[in-house]
């Protein structure tokens, strides 16, 4: 990546915590306009706390978070999303009693430009399930179904970047290669710049420009997608049973 052009978002040496115990010691990555970057690793190496702390819903103790040049670390999640960053959350979060379109209308919740409906339309081209079921209450879809949804909601905010966490988590294979799909659509068409945290490890590696490991809360490794599929190391401690 040139030296002279600017992260997205550049996260520098963070330390979070849950109560007492730390989660993450002094994470450091950066995100490049138009990439997708993956973070991958085992449970409870870190990932979502990473997400969960660059969306604003974890305030970092230590270190600083740079969203296109401005500090955001400890800014409420709320004017992340109208900054541009816009998360579809690990366990999808859909609001089970409201309909797909409502949803979808929650997800446009700080917008007020016109452009509203054609976002949707956009959603409904990417998820043409979504448009067929646009009257459904949320909680009566399918798990692949929700998690269309959710990543559909993430997109309304128009983001600048979009936070992924485990979207194919719980999904048939069949599904997971259609989610896959879906991303790289999302980041060619759009042009949306994607932090995805992933537990299918081989998946996330092959649509991603670049990929971080992570493990016992900090990051161990790092390399382009096809560099770290190639890694002998990080085949047989996180490709083996895929």
């Amino acid at each position: 990546m040139a030296e002279n052009k600017q992260p997205v978002l550049k996260v520098d040496d963070i330390h979070s915590y849950y109560g007492n115990i730390q989660a993450l010691h002094g994470i450091s990555l950066e995100v490049y306009d138009g990439e997708i970057v993956t973070l991958i690793g085992a449970n409870g190496a870190g990932k979502t706390t990473t997400i969960r702390t660059v969306s604003g819903v974890i305030k970092p103790r230590q270190g600083e978070i740079w969203f296109n040049g401005v500090p955001i670390h400890g800014k409420p999640a709320h004017e992340l999303v109208g900054m541009g960053i816009s998360q579809s959350p690990e366990g999808r979060r859909i609001f089970p009693r409201l309909s797909v379109l409502d949803n979808l209308e929650m997800g446009a919740f700080l917008r007020r430009d016109k452009e509203v409906q054609a976002d949707i339309e956009m959603v409904f081209g990417l998820f043409p399930r979504l448009k067929e079921r646009v009257k459904q209450y949320a909680g009566t879809l399918s798990g692949g179904e929700q998690q269309m949804l959710a990543m559909g909601r993430a997109l309304m905010a128009r983001p600048t970047l979009l936070l992924l966490d485990e979207p194919s988590m719980g999904l048939a294979p069949v599904l997971v290669e259609q989610i896959f799909e879906i991303i790289t659509r999302i980041n060619k068409t759009n042009g949306t710049t994607i932090l995805l945290v992933e537990q299918n490890a081989l998946m996330a590696l092959e649509v991603a420009s670049r990929g971080y490991v992570m493990q016992s809360g900090t990051i161990i490794q790092s390399g382009t997608g096809d560099q770290l599929l190639n890694d002998e190391t990080i085949r047989r401690a996180y490709l083996g049973a895929h």
